[in-house]
């Protein structure tokens, strides 16, 4: 089944390279206005030259430049919560770099959603989506393992969720994302026989979401390669009816 064309206005957060420029350039193509933010000028503004968008420069984590970009925009259809850091490594670290990690992660997505998500609901329609990860859930890989990065996630789902509940009889869907493991600047680490996931999964997933079929699912986990758009359509009934895609304690 195709996708969907889209309409409105999307804000997509970290979109100068890697996952947020490849989710603004399948938004873009899809028929959507994009605009995409991110630390770094040059980066942000040669996606926004080729996608026919526009670029804001800020930090996510500073309450001033979000509320500039919300000044300039107003209202926007669609949010993606893209931005993120991997953090220091190891249990213990410096104490401003762990913390940094969670201002980016978490604080940044509680201020763009703080910024546009009130306008949504005041007009009775919007989605978020924030991208979380699979490190929220997943074991510890060892010693020596970051604390930061995976506790960062798990806060970002959680509110998501949390605020989901809140905001879905108000007809504004949240929802929750792990792209999965994508070759990026933050994964460049990685062994080349790690589980990579294909990098269109990610846009995929979220230009699905963004056409409103799986509003349904808002608050649920959502995985970019496990649960791909066309499996997802036959497993809405199951996923609501059996509390699925949800990170649960079950006693």
């Amino acid at each position: 089944m195709p996708f969907a064309e889209l309409r409105g206005t999307a804000l997509v957060t970290g979109g100068g390279r890697g996952i947020g420029a490849n989710v603004a350039r399948e938004l873009a193509r899809a028929g959507m206005e994009v605009t995409v933010t991110g630390r770094t000028e040059e980066q942000v503004r040669a996606v926004a030259d080729e996608i026919g968008g526009r670029a804001l420069v800020g930090d996510v984590s500073k309450r001033r430049d979000v509320a500039g970009w919300a000044g300039e925009l107003g209202a926007v259809d669609l949010l993606v919560n893209n931005a993120g850091i991997g953090g220091p490594r190891g249990p213990l670290p410096e104490v401003d770099e762990w913390w940094h990690t969670f201002e980016v992660n978490v604080l940044g997505v509680y201020l763009c959603c703080r910024a546009f998500a009130p306008a949504m609901v005041e007009r009775g329609a919007g989605r978020i989506v924030n991208v979380a990860s699979g490190s929220a859930y997943l074991p510890p890989h060892g010693e020596g393992a970051s604390t930061a990065y995976p506790a960062s996630k798990a806060a970002v789902h959680r509110f998501s969720e949390m605020l989901a509940a809140s905001l879905s009889p108000k007809n504004v869907f949240v929802f929750s994302i792990s792209p999965g493991l994508v070759r990026t600047e933050m994964t460049k680490g990685f062994p080349d026989d790690a589980p990579w996931t294909p990098p269109e999964c990610a846009p995929r997933l979220v230009h699905a979401l963004a056409a409103g079929e799986f509003d349904a699912l808002a608050g649920r986990y959502l995985h970019a390669e496990h649960d791909p758009p066309e499996k997802l359509r036959e497993r809405i009934a199951a996923i609501e009816a059996d509390d699925l895609n949800a990170i649960r304690l079950r006693r």
